[in-house]
């Protein structure tokens, strides 16, 4: 669960980041040139491309998970104050429960909804409940590559069992920035010069809020139950906010704080959720009438005979 926290946390930075150091008129190359190095970075450590099926399934979670998704983070981000962008993506930690009992299958269980809820309600106090002055496109924004991405990661989870997280990551990330390169030729011309501000935000963006960030997610993905993953998913706008107070001077008083205090209880019931399901697993793994000892032992005496034959 620590290493998939690894993942909100660094997305919830890279509000800040675009909205700092990045040019503000190029959400397409911001995404070919977020997508297209983190890729070639993560293919070069797993040296492994697509086969059969993988071909077409990573075109499609491309385009949902980076492609789609990015270029509307960027927009979000360029249109929204930081932590305002982070919270509205939050809302994936319904969506994702929802995508995961109509795909999956998977209920989500009664805790995990009172988590996200509790986790929902922090983020509308974040939020301030108060509409005034925020740009709508950008609101609209972050909805739809919440949408995308939620559909996507539930998606990549039911196709995704018997594939690493790493070419799992790779296939995601290059056909996503391929898709997005000839758009982003057509409708926005040649590439925005780089000056040095925005040059290290395009690689602290392409390298710890994509590469490591998508190998954590996708490594959470396959391990973990989708309501958890949703629920930790709300540590991107408490990173959102708090960065965009320390950087960017936004607004943090008592009504913030206790907005972070509610979300981080809603990730800690997914926490709790997600250690009662484990050891729910381990109660029906061991066979009636056999002890956990005796089930770890069977396994070392059938070795054993095989070994003897």
């Amino acid at each position: 669960m620590l290493v998939t926290a690894l993942a909100p946390i660094a997305w919830g930075s890279t509000y800040v980041v675009t909205r700092q150091l990045l040019p503000a008129d190029s959400p397409l190359w911001g995404g070919v040139l977020r997508a297209l190095p983190a890729g070639l970075l993560v293919l070069l450590v797993a040296r492994r491309l697509p086969r059969g099926q993988w071909w077409w399934r990573s075109l499609v979670l491309g385009v949902l998970n980076v492609g789609g998704f990015f270029v509307l983070v960027y927009i979000a981000g360029q249109r929204l104050p930081s932590g305002l962008a982070a919270t509205v993506m939050s809302t994936s930690a319904i969506s994702i429960m929802l995508f995961a009992w109509l795909l999956l299958h998977r209920r989500p269980r009664l805790a995990a909804l009172l988590g996200a809820l509790v986790g929902l309600v922090g983020v509308g106090i974040l939020l301030g409940f108060d509409p005034a002055g925020v740009d709508g496109w950008g609101v609209a924004a972050s909805l739809g590559a919440m949408v995308a991405s939620s559909y996507g990661f539930v998606l990549t989870a039911r196709w995704g069992s018997d594939v690493p997280a790493l070419p799992m990551t790779a296939w995601q990330l290059l056909a996503g920035g391929i898709v997005l390169l000839p758009v982003a030729v057509i409708v926005e011309g040649a590439p925005p010069a780089l000056t040095a501000s925005s040059a290290v935000g395009f690689a602290y963006i392409a390298i710890i809020g994509t590469a490591v960030a998508y190998v954590a997610w996708f490594t959470g993905l396959r391990r973990l139950p989708a309501e958890t993953v949703g629920i930790v998913g709300l540590l991107n706008p408490v990173t959102g906010v708090l960065l965009g107070v320390a950087i960017a001077g936004e607004v943090f008083g008592v009504v913030q704080a206790i907005g972070v205090a509610l979300v981080l209880a809603g990730v800690a019931a997914g926490a709790v959720v997600r250690k009662r399901t484990d050891a729910a697993h381990a109660v029906h793994a061991v066979p009636r009438g056999r002890t956990a000892v005796e089930r770890r032992r069977r396994p070392v005496t059938a070795s054993v005979r095989t070994s003897s034959l």
